[in-house]
């Protein structure tokens, strides 16, 4: 820790903060396979045309849900950033629940081409005939969101591998940035009802393993300094 600054959240506080973030992407996730879960189908536009109306809406409940578990998670990156300075705090944190808030907003525009591929169903044509404007308004919500994300990968790996924070470096191996990258390579491999498990919920699963991961980091930081 390069740097002194006075505490603003506390470790029991953060770690509270990071079981938020745990039950935001648990929570998500269920909306997507709301969404797309329809047995061995892989082909989630059909999925959703065909499921029911009191799913489609409960996924888009979940999106708000996770949007508020997953923003207050982002405070746990607060507190990991305590050592490294006012800036670079503020930086990270921000950028961080920027992209926490997106992912409740980009679930939920997927209600819009839920209902697209049913009105397209229920009219006799292939579920994705209605869908390509819904489809392009949420492609556009993501490239807005890949900005804070890139601010907060480019300043979080530099700032835990020089520890200027409360993580250990071995944290850098669960950047989201890692499994992100790795998305096709790992949802390639899979077929059937595990490609919609896991390609559907994929990017939920990304902070699902982060924030457990942060979570451990810093209880067991707290362990041993004790």
């Amino acid at each position: 820790m390069n740097q002194q600054t006075t505490p603003i959240l506390s470790l029991k506080t953060a770690l509270w903060l990071g079981i938020s973030g745990i039950a935001g992407s648990l929570v998500l996730f269920a909306g997507d396979m709301l969404f797309y879960y329809n047995g061995e189908s892989t082909d989630l536009i059909a999925n959703m045309a065909s499921a029911a109306p009191e799913r489609i809406t409960a996924s888009g409940v979940c999106a708000l849900l996770a949007a508020w578990l997953y923003t207050l998670g982002a405070g746990q990156i607060f507190y990991a950033f305590q050592p490294a300075g006012r800036w670079l705090r503020n930086a990270v944190f921000l950028s961080f629940a920027a992209v926490m808030i997106a992912y409740g907003i980009v679930h939920g525009a997927y209600v819009a081409i839920a209902v697209a591929a049913q009105n397209a169903s229920a009219a006799g044509l292939p579920p994705d005939a209605f869908t390509e404007l819904a489809i392009a308004a949420n492609n556009a919500l993501r490239q807005v969101t890949y900005l804070p994300f890139a601010v907060f990968t480019l300043l979080f790996i530099p700032a835990v591998w020089m520890r200027r924070t409360h993580y250990p470096r071995w944290m850098l191996l669960f950047s989201p940035i890692i499994p992100f990258a790795l998305n096709g390579v790992v949802v390639g491999h899979l077929d059937g009802r595990w490609k919609t498990i896991i390609g559907g919920g994929y990017l939920n699963l990304i902070l699902l393993l982060f924030f457990t991961a942060s979570t451990a980091a810093l209880w067991a930081a707290h362990r041993r300094s004790g």
